[in-house]
């Protein structure tokens, strides 16, 4: 290999670059794959595109990333079934008739529960936190601002430390291949390093409890619900019966119970040991079966309009897996091509220890904020932070760590972030509103992270 250290480097920057440019992730992953394997190749053309083919081809051919795709198409259908079948709305129902929420503080905490509870999928716990409170917050006083900040503040930082999901599935297959001894230990302690999610959750839960805001969130008011025509509130159209909410929460509690179950099953009672891929492509076939069986007993729908609502939601669900699969071919280029060697050597001979995992922080951060995806971001700088482990002595947890902080960071503070926009249209909140009301919260916990790395890497070190 002639193009090799510094130009090793070249792949994923260009791959930013055109991410940045064309805010488009599909199109950046695309070319960092085949720019890798064409410089790995000493720009041979022939060679270059073989080699591409023949890295997808490795991406699909794996057993734990063929799960992962399975079950990502499987979310799809199943977030479909249970919004059309109306498990959505008669739980949102269930909620409100409860009456449990009397004052701005109850009103202000039943979002951030229901975020917390829901951290399966960052979409539907959004969605489902956001309509179920937007008349309440209205009642009470609260601006719509100040929702989309803890819905959006609550759902992915959740997603990142409880990772009976399809998160945790996902980093798995990117830490699988370095011969890490225990890759699910890896997993369960990057949630003690990660810094970012667990500080912004103290933000939401703050907020809150003594429904004080700061910044540009002080400035933003409330919808007023007595002016007529003022508030376009979602409603829930055609409950009849509240226990249609059961084809929301039976397959919610299914996967999570199942995956445990698992996890437990597969790494022979240790759940470190348990395969994560596997455990949760098992749990979300069967939450979709039973989900299907239900619909179908219950005459909510014909088979054929259950494979019909399944092929569209697998079919909303396509982009996520492309990014998928060309995610875990990038991740596999770069490793081969020793970018995140080169990168841990040059860190090695130059940069302290002390602000290894501050800068991979940060630089996740920037790219997730430009690019709009957390995932992606992953999926570059963790076969760089796994090398810098081995060559720097600290644990691979706690550089992850700072990969997956930055990238949530990033993600929930960009305006062209999915993430970011659902929790604005979930709210009912203006979106340029919700970013800036919501951007000073995360640069202070930001900010905080830093700082706990440093501290954290003046005692490990």
């Amino acid at each position: 290999m002639v193009l090799e250290n510094g130009f090793t480097l070249i792949p994923p920057l260009v791959a930013i670059a055109i991410a940045v440019w064309k805010k488009n992730a599909i199109l950046a992953l695309i070319v960092g794959v085949s720019l890798t394997w064409l410089m790995n190749a000493n720009l041979s053309p022939v060679q270059g595109v073989l080699d591409t083919f023949s890295g997808l081809a490795t991406v699909v051919e794996s057993d734990g990333n063929r799960r992962i795709i399975i079950f990502s198409l499987l979310i799809g259908a199943l977030l479909v079934l249970m919004k059309k079948s109306g498990g959505v709305d008669a739980f949102i129902e269930r909620l409100r008739r409860k009456n449990l929420v009397t004052n701005r503080r109850q009103a202000s905490l039943l979002p951030s529960i229901i975020g917390t509870s829901i951290f399966t999928d960052t979409n539907l716990s959004m969605f489902t936190a956001g309509i179920a409170s937007q008349n309440l917050f209205d009642k009470f006083g609260l601006s719509r601002a100040r929702l989309a900040f803890l819905i959006d503040s609550t759902c992915s930082p959740v997603s990142i430390l409880l990772l009976i999901n399809g998160w945790g599935a996902y980093i798995l297959g990117l830490l699988d291949g370095y011969q890490l001894t225990d890759t699910v230990g890896v997993l369960i302690d990057t949630i003690f390093y990660n810094f970012y999610p667990i500080i912004i959750l103290i933000f939401v839960y703050y907020t809150a409890f003594t429904t004080k805001v700061y910044g540009p969130m002080r400035h933003s008011v409330a919808i007023n619900t007595t002016a007529e025509g003022d508030s376009e509130v979602a409603e829930p159209q055609g409950i009849t019966e509240l226990s249609k909410a059961r084809y929301l929460v039976l397959p919610m509690v299914q996967i999570c119970v199942m995956t445990i179950a698992l996890l437990f099953y597969s790494g022979n009672g240790d759940i470190r040991q348990g395969s994560g891929s596997w455990s949760v492509m098992w749990s979300i076939i069967s939450a979709y079966l039973v989900l299907c069986v239900l619909l179908l007993k219950d005459g909510v729908f014909s088979l054929g309009t259950v494979i019909q609502y399944s092929l569209n939601g697998m079919k909303n669900l396509l982009p996520v897996v492309i990014i998928l699969v060309l995610s875990f071919a990038f991740g596999d280029a770069v490793k081969a091509y020793g970018t995140g060697t080169y990168v841990s050597q040059l860190v090695d001979d130059n940069v302290s220890l002390l602000i290894i995992a501050p800068l991979l922080f940060i630089t996740a951060g920037i790219m997730a904020f430009a690019t709009g995806t957390s995932w992606g971001t992953f999926a570059v700088l963790i076969p760089i932070a796994i090398p810098l482990s081995m060559s720097t002595g600290l644990p691979p947890s706690f550089l992850v760590a700072a990969v997956l902080g930055g990238g949530i960071f990033g993600d929930h503070s960009s305006p062209i972030s999915d993430s970011t926009i659902i929790a604005s249209m979930a709210s009912g909140c203006d979106h340029i509103e919700h970013v800036k009301t919501q951007l000073p919260y995360n640069l202070v916990a930001a900010f905080l992270t830093i700082v706990g790395y440093v501290l954290v890497a003046m005692y490990l070190i």
